[in-house]
């Protein structure tokens, strides 16, 4: 037998010194399930993967049914594949009508470096705007981007020009000029600290993209799919973006990211040269069919709805909790943010809610923030735990 904790620190590459170190067994639910018995709260769903909670059982037929098709079968974009095809049809059915070509990938990150190429070459550009505060992933490109220069000093020159503006300051936006090729921005930072936008900062800046022709692209890795209250968080804008990124919950707890848009843009990426943008694994026909069911469930049940009911709720509960040692809750649906007075409360906050059985944890960009997102099928009962478990740690804290 071997000793699974013993191995995952010798054998696998590790991303810190301090791994939460959980041996899952199974999850179910909202829950996980320890080798040793204990069950925890996932009130991170994987970090936003989870939207439907673990194993629902349509994910799990689709996923059943499609691997007794054919697992992969060609790189994306050469054979005509029923898993591929039904997902970007009903994904293109709720999404703005300038958004509906959808170029499937692995991963928010590889959808990201995605739409800067295309925004590259539709623009025939080269510089980029982002903000502080934001994460767009770990691939260089996508890093380049990444308003935390803490994560990008390490590794040299990345791609660029990149212009990092204050996240929220419409007066800034003026900045942005005719070598701008696309403006990646998240309609609410998440690694940032749950940092939610005004309506004139995105106004403003969709108005300055279509004075200059830049291309202005919304991550929405994380808020996609009703995690703030709407099917999409751009909605609660009326601003539409010329590309959007997906990926987390667009898989179904499989991986799966994508970048849309119209043709007029993605379609560059088909000519001069032909190929220019191509994945042997993005659009995996199995996490299509998850992706599709997920999606499916999302739509029927209208969980959108369900995160602004049960966000409110848990906003309101956090913010009877209030402590000294807190300084706001702010949140949009189930995307949530406790702000401390200090990295290390937070921290503390942290690690005493899951000694009591409740998955959370802090933001990378916004050290005093714990950030909160679980499942958009969360039950009242389960807000209850979770309460009382993030209640005693506060006391704790005193």
């Amino acid at each position: 037998m071997h000793d699974l904790k013993r191995d995952f620190l010798r054998y696998l590459a590790q991303t810190s010194d301090s791994p939460i170190g959980l041996e899952i067994e199974r999850a179910e639910g909202s829950w996980l399930y320890c080798s040793g018995g204990q069950r925890y709260l996932d009130f991170i769903s994987g970090i936003g993967v989870s939207n439907l909670g673990h194993g629902n059982p349509e994910v799990l037929g689709a996923i059943e049914r499609q691997a007794k098709r054919h697992l992969h079968a060609m790189v994306y974009g050469e054979y005509v594949q029923r898993a591929q095809v039904e997902l970007a049809a009903r994904l293109a059915g709720v999404l703005p009508p300038s958004l509906n070509r959808i170029y499937l990938t692995n991963s928010g990150a590889e959808a990201i470096e995605g739409a800067m190429k295309v925004a590259r070459k539709h623009t025939g550009r080269a510089g980029f705007v982002a903000f502080d505060g934001c994460y767009h992933g770990d691939t260089t490109g996508a890093m380049a981007l990444g308003g935390n220069p803490v994560f990008r000093s390490p590794f040299g020159t990345l791609i660029g020009p990149v212009r990092h503006l204050p996240y929220g300051e419409a007066g800034e936006l003026r900045r942005i000029d005719d070598s701008i090729a696309a403006v990646v921005v998240e309609p609410i930072q998440a690694e940032g600290g749950v940092r939610i936008p005004s309506l004139d900062f995105m106004g403003g800046l969709r108005r300055r993209c279509d004075e200059v022709g830049a291309t202005l692209v919304f991550d929405e890795v994380l808020t996609g799919f009703g995690r703030t209250g709407r099917l999409f968080g751009f909605e609660h804008f009326g601003v539409v973006p010329d590309l959007i990124v997906l990926a987390k919950a667009l898989g179904g707890g499989l991986p799966l990211g994508a970048f849309c848009g119209s043709d007029q843009r993605i379609g560059t990426l088909a000519h001069d040269p032909p190929l220019g943008h191509i994945t042997t694994f993005g659009g995996h026909p199995l996490s299509c069919a998850a992706g599709l069911a997920a999606l499916n469930v999302t739509l029927r049940e209208k969980l959108w709805e369900r995160a602004a009911l049960q966000g409110a709720k848990l906003i309101a509960s956090l913010r009877d909790l209030v402590a000294e040692q807190m300084v706001a809750v702010r949140g949009m649906g189930l995307l949530i943010g406790i702000e401390f007075r200090a990295p290390a409360l937070a921290q503390a906050f942290v690690a005493r809610t899951i000694e009591r059985g409740v998955i959370i944890n802090w933001t990378l960009n916004a050290e005093r923030v714990v950030r909160l997102a679980p499942p958009l099928t969360i039950g009242d009962e389960e807000l209850e735990f979770a309460l009382h478990a993030m209640g005693e740690a506060l006391r704790e804290l005193r």
